[in-house]
């Protein structure tokens, strides 16, 4: 008779107990991971779709960082566009304080706080965010204005504000005071006036005249340069009888000038004294238009003068008074080399947005680049700093009318006239950014969730099910481990033990 090894037997039990064992390792780690396989391999046919699944969740989750990080860059931007708004709106409430004192310097303090406000809002305009400097457009590893000593004082051989708006009232004032009007001596009965050069942008320009004067004949202006006449003719105008000049001002302004003949000896501001005939009230009334004019000359010519010479500055190159600043007739670029470039950042051709664009997407693009030098952000700068470079005299008896003058342009220039871009504009164009971001984010949300659903179909396991086949399988080990113990124990004797009997 043959008898079977035990172990031969054994070794098949060993080995099942082996395989339910890693059975129940890998249902245990699937357990503790929630996943089917460590590898896309271990998925089988459906590994191509797993891997595709993965790749989509990953690209929308670096679209949702892009978001991220514009949203943060378009907050601050937003935030110091407020700030910058908030600033206009003050230095434009001061501006409407009545009074005029100013201390040894030559200034109020209404335009000391805006000295003070200009330095703060050049300042919020060099603002870094994750990328560099906001506001310098492509640009942003350098920053995107000049220091606000620079701007309003120079620096070295380069000018500025205040030097322009020096160079430039001299140029609107001429040498005379006149606002390069040429005022002859009346001809007989003829008072005239006329520009002293065609096509100059500097002085007042003759926009119109209307009369109510008797027996008076009046032409102009027309001619180059543009002229007025005035011709009282034989008989002297009546007591009341007026004419009206209205010149435009180098701001884009305008002002008018009323002469009002008077049978008073003493004529008072903007009168004239009718005389003995009417080539003496001619001379009269041409030294009335003398005086008016040299009064708007040292008024509101000069504070318009300043708001022009403002907006030279900052533009984009800087305008300089060509040549010796009295007898001027042109405006010509200014350089690097002699003029203060307010903006230092990027300026190219495209729009300030479509400097910073980010792909939050693969369909949707978003632009949020902003320059200082836009136009809602730089006529906030150059208003406010007209009004902190300008000075004046205690001794001149024209310093607070012309003071007056400025103020009304300063406030009327913050209040942000029609067709002219506004902060609101700015920060309106960044808001369609972010409601785009907000709106593509809350899709991606959508697409995710349908895409996890998706991939844990795939890739992860049933809790539930999986821990009734761990039990299963402990149960048929455990049998098993039995099983191969009670034929580990069995030996020849146990086959040939005496039949009791």
């Amino acid at each position: 008779m043959t008898i079977s090894g035990v172990t031969s037997n054994i070794s098949p039990l060993i080995q099942s107990a082996l395989d339910i064992n890693k059975q129940l390792d890998d249902l245990q780690r699937q357990l503790g991971s929630g996943q089917k396989s460590d590898t896309y391999g271990g998925l089988g046919s459906q590994s191509g779709i797993a891997v595709a699944l993965s790749a989509q969740l990953a690209a929308i989750s670096s679209f949702d960082d892009t978001i991220t990080n514009v949203g943060t860059t378009i907050s601050l931007q937003q935030t110091v566009l407020q700030q910058i708004a908030t600033i206009g709106s003050t230095v434009q409430s001061s501006t409407s304080q009545a009074g005029f004192a100013i201390d040894s310097t030559g200034q109020t303090t209404v335009q000391k706080t805006a000295a003070n406000m200009l330095d703060q809002l050049l300042s919020m305009l060099n603002t870094q965010g994750g990328n560099g400097y906001l506001f310098s457009g492509s640009a942003t590893n350098q920053p995107s204005v000049d220091s606000a000593d620079h701007i309003l004082n120079g620096n070295g051989a380069q000018a500025g504000l205040k030097q322009v708006i020096a160079e430039r009232n001299q140029a609107d004032l001429g040498a005379d005071g006149l606002g390069r009007l040429v005022i002859p001596p009346a001809s007989g009965t003829v008072v005239g006036v006329n520009e002293d050069v065609a096509g100059s942008p500097f002085g007042l320009k003759l926009a119109g005249v209307s009369s109510t004067l008797t027996g008076a004949t009046v032409t102009g202006p027309s001619g180059s340069p543009a002229s007025i006449s005035v011709d009282l003719g034989a008989s002297n105008p009546n007591d009341g009888d007026s004419i009206t000049y209205t010149f435009a001002l180098p701001d884009g302004t305008s002002q008018t000038l009323t002469l009002t003949a008077t049978t008073s000896t003493s004529p008072g501001p903007g009168q004239f004294t009718i005389g003995a005939t009417s080539t003496d009230t001619a001379a009269n009334m041409q030294a009335a238009l003398t005086a008016g004019v040299s009064q708007i000359g040292n008024t509101s010519l000069s504070a318009a003068s300043a708001m022009a010479a403002s907006n030279d500055f900052f533009d984009d190159p800087p305008q300089r008074v060509s040549g010796s600043p009295a007898s001027a007739t042109a405006l010509v670029n200014g350089t690097p080399a002699d003029t203060v470039i307010w903006y230092t950042g990027e300026d190219g051709p495209g729009s300030a947005r479509s400097t910073a664009t980010a792909r939050i997407d693969p369909s949707t693009t978003v632009s949020y680049g902003t320059r200082a030098n836009e136009q809602g952000i730089r006529s906030i700068v150059q208003s406010i700093a007209a009004l902190a470079a300008t000075t004046y005299s205690s001794s001149d008896a024209n310093a607070s009318a012309s003071y007056s003058a400025l103020n009304s342009r300063v406030y009327d220039a913050l209040g942000v006239p029609a067709g002219v871009q506004s902060i609101s504009d700015i920060e309106s164009s960044l808001a369609n950014a972010q409601s785009a971001m907000v709106s593509t984010k809350s899709l991606h949300q959508q697409t995710t969730n349908m895409l996890t659903t998706m991939q844990q179909s795939i890739e992860g396991v049933d809790t539930t099910q999986i821990g009734a086949q761990i039990l299963s399988l402990q149960t048929s080990l455990s049998a098993s481990l039995s099983t191969t113990a009670r034929m580990a124990q069995l030996n020849l004797l146990s086959y040939l033990s005496p039949v009791s009997g």
